[in-house]
């Protein structure tokens, strides 16, 4: 019988390092493969080539002009978070600043894309800069409070006082979609903008340029900078940085960065409502930066993948979709720390969790906040 138990330990063994070989076999593969060499070492060129490939093999392509749209969103957010330390609960009032500027200037103006990105650009520049310059006089969890608080301020604004211009709770409607492209190359007409296929390559070529920039600014001494500040910002002050221009400058960045996902946001839905100045929503911008994978180009794409494609199948099978909803993320959030494209990463290239930079240990002294 010993003998027996023995036998079998030694073969279940056996079978579990075989296993465990093959694994760290296929993971070696993987992480030498030419595919995600290219994600690794050129985040923008490899999350352009995936996002590509979106209309090919996803049923909706109106789902994936909302994965572009509302991964550019998070992205700007984590410019600012994952990359800068700064938690923001208060993003949508730039995505949505973005969404009634473009409705506003196409409706009233002239229906043009470029001048929805221009409005956009006008309207959340020195939004983002006279919040920022308050917002920032503060660090931690005050920092927070604020952003939410002049969230709701904006909201309200828009619903009551301006009511008038912005259609209050009737939204802004029938947003137009016109003629767009550069004169004399090539030209987009309004029932071609309208075909999904060819509008998502429209948002894609836009999309893709917007996190060029960003990553050009992450690479910068700006970025450099920002990053130091996270680590330790009495640190980054002592050896010259000026901390306080610098968060402004990338606070502004975030939110541009928002409202330019705003401007297709209004093109793509064609209405422009409160929901997208609703605390609410930062609230979701934040998720599917947090579960993506923060400091990172690749994982806001994926959280708002996960996201997106989840709301879109729970919310026809079940009215109760937004307690399930949460009650994945919560397992999310605990299984894969660093987020799904942070654990895939660690776990291909075989590292142990560590945790994020700017992150609060739970064993640090009590009242212990991040910049």
């Amino acid at each position: 019988m010993t003998q027996a138990t023995e036998q079998a330990t030694s073969f279940r063994g056996g079978a579990l390092s075989g296993a465990l070989h093959r694994v760290d076999v296929a993971r070696g593969r993987f992480a030498g493969s030419t595919a995600y060499r290219l994600i690794d070492r050129n985040p923008v060129v490899g999350l352009g080539i995936v996002l590509f490939t979106l209309p090919f093999i996803m049923p909706q392509v109106t789902l994936g002009t909302q994965i572009l749209i509302f991964g550019l969103a998070a992205t700007s957010l984590n410019l600012l978070f994952g990359f800068g330390g700064v938690l923001s609960f208060g993003h949508s009032t730039y995505y949505g600043l973005g969404v009634y500027a473009a409705g506003l200037g196409m409706i009233h103006i002239v229906d043009s894309l470029w001048l929805a990105i221009a409005m956009s650009v006008l309207v959340t520049a020195p939004v983002a800069a006279i919040l920022g310059w308050f917002c920032l006089r503060r660090r931690g969890v005050y920092f927070a409070m604020l952003t939410l608080a002049f969230n709701q301020l904006v909201y309200y604004t828009m619903f009551h006082p301006l009511g008038d211009l912005t259609g209050g709770d009737d939204g802004l409607r029938g947003i137009p979609l016109a003629e767009s492209g550069i004169p004399g190359v090539f030209s987009y007409t309004l029932s071609q903008l309208r075909e999904p296929t060819v509008f998502y390559f429209v948002v894609f070529a836009f999309v893709l340029a917007f996190l060029f920039v960003m990553s050009r600014i992450v690479e910068s001494p700006l970025g450099k900078g920002l990053q130091a500040i996270r680590e330790s910002e009495d640190r980054a002050r002592a050896v010259g940085f000026d901390t306080n221009r610098m968060q402004l400058t990338v606070f502004v960045f975030a939110g541009v960065f928002a409202g330019l996902a705003g401007s297709f946001g209004a093109m793509t839905f064609t209405f422009a409502g409160l929901e997208n100045l609703n605390w609410f929503l930062s609230g979701v911008i934040l998720i599917m930066a947090i579960l993506g994978g923060r400091g990172t180009f690749v994982g806001p794409f994926v959280g708002a993948g996960v996201y997106l494609t989840l709301e879109e199948y729970l919310s026809q099978a079940t009215a109760s979709w937004l307690l399930i909803l949460g009650a994945i993320f919560v397992v999310f959030v605990l299984i894969l720390p660093l987020g799904v494209w942070g654990t895939t990463k660690a776990l291909i290239t075989g590292r142990s969790y560590t945790r994020p930079k700017g992150e609060v240990s739970p064993d640090a002294p009590e009242g212990t906040v991040t910049a």
